[in-house]
């Protein structure tokens, strides 16, 4: 299996490290916010390669960031959020972590807007069976860092997930959005709380949340990669080609 990985963070070695150890499938990194995008997906015929047909991407995840989505000031947000909504309306499974939970929302006709930091090991409840909890409890742990969040749903999302800081989980059609980081490692997770301009208490605060019961909590999150794979490999998912 062939995914695309849209790394949108901002030359951090985060993002492309925990997500070329937890998913198991062949990435394609692609720096969106050096410019680089992947090829727009289409109808065209798919390369032979002896004798069979192979897709170029059968799937694509979008990284966290420390951008915010509605920043008009960054070009590459809006080139990556033409390709996004072509590849939506192309049928191509996306799921989309924090900041790609975010784009997703906002190209679907949700509402993004800055807010309180959500910082550090969290609970999220359910709202809604789906395959992507498939091995998960409810609630689960997972870790958090986001000050920006989903205040409006898309108008035909589903909210698959939620606590008391709002929108944690969605679904259209075959696209899935996470705001919380099932990626990340307790390295990471320390990594990105300490880089965090705010009060020492907030800092502490988060830090306090990092015991071994959360972050051993927290690896069962990753189950969600295993089911997002078992709902590519069921997608028939469209060709990824250059236009010709």
């Amino acid at each position: 299996m062939h995914l695309a990985l849209i790394d949108a963070s901002l030359g951090t070695p985060h993002a492309q490290r925990n997500f070329k150890r937890e998913v198991d499938a062949s990435l394609s990194v692609y720096n969106a916010n050096e410019g680089e995008m992947p090829p727009p997906i289409g109808k065209p015929p798919s390369v032979q390669t002896g004798g069979e047909t192979s897709r170029s991407f059968d799937g694509a995840i979008i990284s966290g960031s420390q951008s915010s989505v509605y920043d008009s000031q960054r070009a590459w947000i809006q080139e990556l959020s033409q390709w996004v909504e072509g590849a939506i309306s192309d049928g191509l499974p996306i799921l989309g972590v924090c900041w790609g939970h975010q784009l997703l929302a906002q190209i679907l006709g949700g509402t993004v807007r800055g807010g309180n930091y959500e910082l550090g090991y969290v609970k999220v409840q359910q709202e809604a069976d789906d395959p992507i909890w498939n091995g998960l409890s409810d609630p689960f742990t997972v870790f958090a860092t986001h000050s920006d969040h989903v205040v409006k749903m898309p108008p035909d999302a589903h909210l698959l997930a939620s606590n008391e800081t709002g929108v944690q989980a969605l679904r259209y059609e075959q696209v899935y959005g996470v705001q919380f980081h099932p990626e990340y490692d307790l390295k990471t997770a320390e990594a990105m709380i300490h880089s965090k301009d705010l009060s020492e208490r907030k800092i502490q605060g988060a830090l306090d949340t990092c015991t071994d019961a959360n972050v051993n909590a927290a690896g069962t999150a990753t189950r969600i990669f295993e089911n997002f794979l078992d709902h590519v490999a069921a997608s028939e998912a469209p060709s990824s080609t250059l236009n010709a």
